[in-house]
């Protein structure tokens, strides 16, 4: 098996949209649609929001984004396929669109995810996220988590 390898994407590539779609199948299962905030494809390349998708052996294991906020980078669509978590991988997308955020001129970054993502929980506190009070247009709706880390 090969290393990972992070390539800049574009979101409707035929690998992102299958990462998206993988992504979009888990959150459907956990979430009701009004507390799913992932933006679509289409949303990603609206906003100037900077995509990876990860790869192992050429084939799309994994993905982000990071979308430009004022005053922050908010992480999207940070997702791994599900046989291969545990790897570090996760933690290696999040860290290469953190180095996007700091070469974009952000020192700050923010998420949302939910409570019924506990690994995902696990491993933003791991990556030093700390819990926060909605912000941007997030309300609290008693399944999401805010979280931020300074950089």
């Amino acid at each position: 098996m090969t290393d990972l390898v992070l390539r800049r994407d574009d979101a409707l590539s035929a690998d992102a949209l299958a990462m998206i779609g993988e992504s979009e199948a888990e959150l459907a299962a956990l979430y009701a649609p009004e507390h799913r905030y992932a933006f679509s494809p289409e949303q990603l390349l609206d906003v100037d929001v900077r995509f990876l998708t990860a790869y192992r052996d050429e084939k799309p294991i994994g993905c982000g984004g990071i979308a430009p906020c004022e005053g922050y980078g908010e992480l999207k669509r940070i997702f791994v396929t599900i046989s291969l978590r545990g790897q570090g991988i996760a933690a290696r997308i999040v860290g290469a669109l953190e180095d996007v955020a700091r070469q974009d001129g952000y020192d700050l970054v923010r998420l949302e995810t939910g409570l019924a993502s506990p690994d995902a929980l696990a491993l933003y506190r791991k990556l030093g996220y700390r819990e926060i009070a909605p912000f941007g247009t997030y309300v609290d709706n008693g399944s999401s988590v805010f979280m931020e880390k300074t950089l």
